[in-house]
């Protein structure tokens, strides 16, 4: 059983780190927080819901804490920013032990301070039923200088980085009865938000638009062609595929196109702009280019062509 709100709450605030742009963080009604002259304001906000994003037979609590603050620092990663502050609202039932409670900070906190970020305040609650984490990341951007995903013309190029599909291809292995070992689907178990990588396209205007990958590429793809306004072509052999297991076996075309959770960036750069092979020692490749019609089409390794559509993770679906 969790001690008493007061006393989590006590516990949580003693863990916390502070910011120089956190003028005052947990213990008041509200957080202090000082905006810099010339930056614009990120605001984002991702649930972690029990049974929908983690199940506790699967996940260890540092896990689930890892993985509820790097939906928020992805966020932040896809428009250029720099994470600063973070608010957790948790509710949870009253018979969970204090141990998850602790393990699931403990892992939050941990990837807080990999990317200096202050968990600045939030909300504890009873659950009726399972546990409920409702993150919220603030960061900042210079002025008008976030990358948005409206921003692909026709003739851009089409880049992911890192490898896709690790996290979906450990999904499978749950769902198959097997048990897959951390070690063999980091991307799953320890998510990294790429926010060193957004910052430098941002800073040297590489990316033309760009977006996480969380939902999945066949998805997040559409969305920036429908924010954009225009379509693509991608080549399924340039897809990057992870490699996953004991033995490092490749994900399947599937898991690597409608596999989300995998925390990677997908942006578009202008025709002729020089995009680095590896930044921040993470791979980037090149998949595909935009086009003038509206709709994506996926080039298979035959050379046949196909429409593709969104099959990644969509809610109510």
């Amino acid at each position: 059983m969790p001690l008493s709100e007061r006393s989590v709450i006590s516990r949580i605030r003693r863990k916390a780190r502070s910011t120089p742009l956190l003028i005052c963080g947990i213990g008041d009604d509200c957080a202090v927080q000082r905006v810099a002259t010339g930056f614009d304001v990120l605001v984002t906000t991702d649930f972690c819901i029990e049974g929908v994003h983690f199940r506790r037979e699967w996940h260890s609590p540092q896990v689930v804490g890892r993985r509820c603050l790097t939906r928020g620092l992805s966020d932040i990663a896809a428009m250029g920013g720099k994470p600063v502050t973070a608010f957790l609202s948790l509710a949870i039932p009253r018979k969970l032990p204090q141990k998850w409670v602790d393990g699931f900070v403990k892992g939050l906190l941990a990837t807080a301070r990999e990317f200096k970020t202050a968990l600045a305040g939030g909300d504890t609650s009873e659950s009726p039923a399972g546990i409920d984490a409702d993150i919220v990341v603030t960061g900042y951007v210079p002025r008008g200088q976030a990358v948005l995903r409206s921003g692909a013309r026709p003739g851009d190029e089409i880049y992911v980085t890192g490898a896709l599909g690790g996290s979906a291809a450990a999904l499978q292995e749950f769902l198959a009865g097997r048990r897959p070992k951390p070690r063999d689907f980091p991307r799953h178990f320890a998510p990294s938000a790429r926010v060193a990588i957004g910052r430098f396209l941002r800073e040297r205007r590489m990316a033309s638009s760009m977006i996480d990958l969380s939902d999945g590429l066949s998805t997040d793809l559409t969305h920036i062609c429908e924010e954009s306004g225009v379509g693509a072509e991608i080549s399924a052999a340039e897809i990057p595929r992870a490699r996953v297991g004991r033995r490092a076996s490749p994900v399947s075309l599937a898991q690597a196109l409608h596999g989300g959770e995998d925390y990677e960036l997908l942006f578009t750069a202008r025709a002729g702009k020089r995009i680095p092979a590896r930044i921040a020692d993470v791979p980037i490749g090149r998949i595909g280019h935009i086009t003038g019609q509206r709709r994506i089409v996926l080039v298979d390794e035959n050379g046949s062509r196909m429409r593709l559509r969104p099959q990644g993770w969509e809610h109510f679906r």
